[in-house]
């Protein structure tokens, strides 16, 4: 089978078999084209692949300095197209089964203080139809944790305001409801009634919650440029993001006490090994411990 057939069916694999978002489907299909061209270029037989190769492969691909996160997805990407291959054209030979992902050391989130998003709050220009729009934008994002592009897809049908939820579309196409708290409901309905209702919105975008002056969807790229003048505006200095606030949604909920399975549903985490990555505990919390219980503090 030739590779052009074979990376369309792995496609659809990967989207109706494995749910995978389209990000994390383009990066695997990217991987396969380098294995492709080390193949051709090498002379490898696929259905013949040996670990030997696969090894050759990494080692090829490590002399242009890609980091080990990129290595390790690779290596996932890999595993997962000779796992399709058993799958779909029962193909006996899998030479990545001995192949372990390397071990990554796992930093700690970027994490606002609650006096810092305050401040990029109160910096927004409540004199414009951006400016509420922007608050709005803020406000969902902390107040539920949100991905950005599931902020930027979030549609009015979702909004269920009246008992404090949305649903949201995340990775895969998978839905869950998120709880959503008083102040941001209070600030989407403000943007809604006053500014978004007085827009002339284009066709498609009717249900759309977060538009431009224009009336189209926001893009990802927006959302991260309104922050940004955010963190200028005030002079901070931390690198943020929308993720941060995802971010801080999250260590803000475990370090007053909440349930890690919870924050993994309202996160739309399949493991709850990713969720664990935002229970640190803040360098100020440590500090206390040491002092109130060590006897030489």
């Amino acid at each position: 089978m030739e590779w052009e057939a074979l990376k369309i069916e792995y496609n659809r694999f990967l989207e109706f078999e494995r749910g995978l978002s389209r990000n994390t489907i383009t990066a695997y299909l990217q991987d396969i084209h380098k294995w492709q061209i080390y193949c051709e270029n090498e002379k490898i037989d696929l259905k013949e692949t040996t670990l030997k190769e696969i090894q050759s492969f990494l080692e090829w691909l490590s002399e242009f300095g890609i980091s080990e996160y990129t290595q390790a997805r690779i290596i996932s990407g890999l595993k997962s197209f000779f796992g399709f291959l058993q799958i779909e054209y029962e193909w006996a030979n899998n030479p990545t089964e001995l192949i372990e992902l390397p071990r990554l050391n796992r930093s700690l989130p970027n994490v606002l203080h609650i006096e810092e998003i305050n401040q990029l709050i109160e910096a927004i220009d409540l004199s414009t139809p951006e400016g509420v729009r922007n608050k709005a934008i803020i406000e969902t994002l902390y107040g539920c944790g949100l991905r950005v592009s599931e902020l930027t897809n979030l549609k009015l049908s979702h909004l269920h305001l009246d008992i404090e939820f949305i649903k949201v579309e995340g990775k895969g196409n998978k839905e869950r409801l998120i709880p959503i708290g008083k102040q941001a409901i209070k600030h989407l309905n403000i943007y809604i009634k006053e500014v978004r209702n007085h827009l002339s919105i284009k066709a498609g975008n009717e249900d759309i919650v977060f538009l431009s002056r224009r009336g189209s969807a926001l893009s990802r790229v927006m959302v991260f440029i309104i922050i940004k003048d955010l963190a200028k505006k005030i002079g901070l200095q931390k690198k943020i993001s929308p993720h941060t606030f995802r971010h801080s949604f999250a260590s803000h909920l475990v370090e007053g006490g909440a349930d890690l399975r919870a924050v993994q549903d309202m996160l739309g985490h399949e493991s709850i090994t990713t969720t664990e990555i935002y229970t640190h505990i803040d360098t100020d919390y440590l500090q206390s411990v040491i002092t109130q219980f060590h006897p030489r503090a």
